[in-house]
């Protein structure tokens, strides 16, 4: 009976781990951190992951099996100097906003494409001996990469670093609702109405993402043939969502709105990177955090902006200010051999574990570039930010923070000695920043499910059914026209045409036989 027991418990243990794949060939560190996040999760409960990445993942676990294909040293140099460009040039406005987002959306989504051409990647079809019942694929209008998953027969979980912004959620046919939902540099107070110029910017960013998705569509079909033309069985490009069953979105709309209609295979898994319990700090960053006796702050712009795109009169101010706090400051600076100054006040470190710094009791300001991951770090350990924003969805993560009461905003680009000096002041001595920020923070963590544990409950229910298809939209599977109801118009344009033209006839008809009885009448 015992050993019927074992045998029972250990069918039950095969069972519940699964081969799941992650296809995160973004090559934006930013983006890896929550997609490697998501693939934690699911690693701790059990799974084996498969990671397909361009980056060198900074989150491991026993359960990975990476599979790195990094860009090659010139596309590497590249990349790196479109960052810097996009830190040096002021990205205000719609147009703005396309003409220079749209340099590194398109070289990502290229090094997709070039990633799903490695050897290693074709082999996962090709030896039937692989097996995966759940592809992860995140979505950055890269609809191609969900060929693979269609090849390996698994169902699809797609996944966004981003909120549920119309021109992610298109992609599984989540309402569009643009006069009260914002796009996605646009900041509104949660709860608030948009303003008509809001509505207007946001009525012209929808107009240009449908635009840049229809151009790129172009040659992604061309790529999605490239992949896999030579497969009868495939389908074709325009139904490859059709296997998306429900689609994680870095978000918490309860918390931090806005308020919109989801559907139900919209999961917000807002803030997966965030530790439940923080990680011992290392010993250098631990003494220094330990010693603040009047606080301190921590100062990161991020992943993607590396000290050299920024220009050089902008960093000497920031050190001045800095240098003269009482404060002590962690600056993530990448060059140490090039650091903007010494100071005994100020800590240099080329790599951060922000989320556990954020979590230090001593932290009293975060001075951040609002990017979508610290922005929730900090609003999760109840931190007042400045932001310093320079592109992509940050204006509008720092637009939406500000007034949130959570802290305020500078132009990185026009940053003066003495404003970024008394905005400083400002945050540290007003403390309505950090009660606004620490409420909200009870609110972003009261849930029925944390993200981590809502990851893995809805990975495994679409593995449990071997695909969710009865959460999807039925617009997923219907053609344009029906869609937007294009055929009943038309029926009822013409309907209406007809009736006007017989009434036309009618009344021309009574108008002849009127001018004919007058006619008889007058001879």
């Amino acid at each position: 009976m015992k050993q019927v027991l074992l045998l029972l418990l250990g069918l039950i243990s095969t069972s519940q781990s699964a081969n799941i794949l992650g296809i995160f060939t973004c090559p934006m560190p930013s983006h890896s951190i929550v997609q490697m996040s998501v693939a934690k999760a699911l690693a701790e409960k059990g799974h084996n992951v498969t990671i397909l990445t361009t980056v060198d993942p900074v989150i491991k676990h026993k359960n990975f099996n990476v599979i790195h294909i990094p860009l090659s040293p010139e596309d590497a140099r590249y990349f790196k100097e479109l960052f810097g460009s996009l830190g040096k040039t002021d990205t205000d406005g719609v147009l703005g906003f396309f003409l220079r987002g749209a340099k590194y959306l398109k070289f990502s989504i290229v090094k997709m494409f070039d990633a799903l051409r490695d050897p290693r990647v074709k082999d996962l079809y090709v030896n039937k001996g692989n097996k995966f019942d759940l592809v992860i694929c995140p979505y950055l209008t890269n609809n191609f990469q969900l060929g693979l998953a269609h090849k390996l027969k698994a169902p699809i979980i797609s996944l966004t670093t981003l909120q549920p912004f119309e021109f992610l959620g298109s992609i599984v046919a989540n309402p569009r609702e643009l006069s009260y939902v914002p796009a996605m540099n646009v900041g509104v107070e949660k709860g608030a109405i948009m303003t008509f110029s809001q509505r207007i910017k946001t009525l012209a960013m929808s107009w240009g993402y449908r635009l840049w998705d229809a151009i790129e569509n172009v040659e992604n079909k061309k790529r999605y043939n490239f992949l896999y033309g030579d497969d009868p069985t495939m389908p074709r490009f325009e139904d490859l969502p059709k296997n998306i069953s429900l689609m994680f979105f870095n978000s918490h709309g309860l918390s931090e709105g806005p308020i919109r209609p989801n559907l139900p295979g919209v999961i917000e898994i807002g803030g997966i990177q965030i530790k439940d319990t923080p990680d011992p700090l290392p010993k250098n960053i631990a003494e220094f955090l330990d010693d603040a006796r009047e606080g301190a702050i921590l100062l990161s712009l991020g992943s993607n902006i590396q000290s050299d795109h920024l220009q050089s009169d902008t960093v000497k101010k920031m050190f001045s200010v800095l240098s003269k706090l009482k404060l002590k400051v962690i600056w993530k600076w990448d060059k140490l051999e090039h650091i903007p100054g010494n100071s005994s006040n100020i800590l240099y470190s080329k790599w951060l574990p922000q989320d556990d710094i954020l979590a230090h009791p001593n932290i009293k300001l975060f001075i951040t570039h609002a990017g979508r991951g610290g922005i929730s770090e900090a609003s999760y350990h109840g931190k007042p930010m400045l932001a310093l924003p320079m592109f992509g969805d940050q204006q509008g993560n720092a637009g939406s923070m500000v007034k949130q009461g959570f802290g305020l905003s500078l132009k990185l680009l026009e940053l003066k000695e003495k404003t970024f000096q008394n905005t400083i002041n400002e945050i540290l001595q007003n403390s309505q920043y950090k009660e606004n920020v620490e409420n909200f923070s009870k609110l972003y963590r009261d849930r029925p499910l944390t993200a981590r544990q809502s990851v893995i409950y809805w990975t495994e229910y679409v593995m449990r059914y071997h695909g969710a298809k009865h959460l999807q939209s039925p617009l997923v599977h219907m053609d344009f026209i029906a869609a937007n109801n294009l055929d009943i118009y038309g029926i009822l344009g013409v309907s209406v045409a007809f009736v006007l033209y017989l009434i036309y006839l009618f009344v021309k008809n009574i108008c002849r036989k009127v001018k004919s009885i007058k006619k008889i009448k007058t001879n």
